[in-house]
């Protein structure tokens, strides 16, 4: 390979390694605020239902701290009631899904874009043209994508660094082809 193309792959190297990074981040941000979504749905019900207990308390006559215990609980539901009014945390976790998704067949062609470089099918004028096609994808992608956060990114590099959730050895992917296209018999 020549000094050119050695640059141009490790500029293409470059930028797939921080598509990787973006699309683990996205999916981990999605996953971060479902269970948010899921943990505040449920304090909403059980609140909800611990008012209801204070009322019918009340209503049947057992005591007047079911109407104390009814009004400091109704104001902390009030409270989460109104801060899942502004934020729709399902609606902005698909946003993350569809930017994941988005960036996933990004990704999926810049390895392939490796691949073909490392092949040599292609000439380099060819690879600059396929380069800056990508790019101009992966702007676009980037401009409609909810923004991430840093915890976000952190579980993304112990998922991919640590966890291997984008590795597989050839026994692992083996299992998956038929016989003829095995690397091990």
């Amino acid at each position: 390979m020549n000094r050119e193309a050695e640059l141009l792959e490790g500029q293409i190297r470059e930028c797939y390694g921080r598509v990787v990074y973006s699309h683990k981040t996205h999916e981990k941000c999605a996953d971060m605020l479902l269970r948010r979504n899921g943990r505040i749905k449920m304090a909403q019900i059980a609140l909800s239902a611990m008012i209801t207990g204070g009322v019918v308390s009340t209503f049947f006559g057992t005591g007047h701290w079911g109407s104390g215990v009814s009004v400091v609980i109704s104001t902390i539901l009030l409270a989460i009631n109104s801060y899942t009014k502004d934020y729709d945390l399902g609606e902005i976790a698909q946003k993350h899904r569809h930017a994941g998704s988005e960036l996933w067949i990004i990704r999926e062609r810049y390895l392939s874009l490796l691949t073909d470089l490392r092949v040599g099918d292609l000439s380099l004028a060819d690879i600059r043209i396929r380069r800056d096609e990508i790019m101009e994808d992966l702007h676009s992608a980037y401009e409609g994508s909810p923004s991430t956060n840093f915890k976000a990114y952190r579980e993304a590099q112990k998922g991919l660094k640590e966890l291997e959730e984008m590795t597989f050895s050839d026994d692992e992917i083996d299992v998956f082809l038929p016989n003829e296209l095995k690397r091990k018999s």
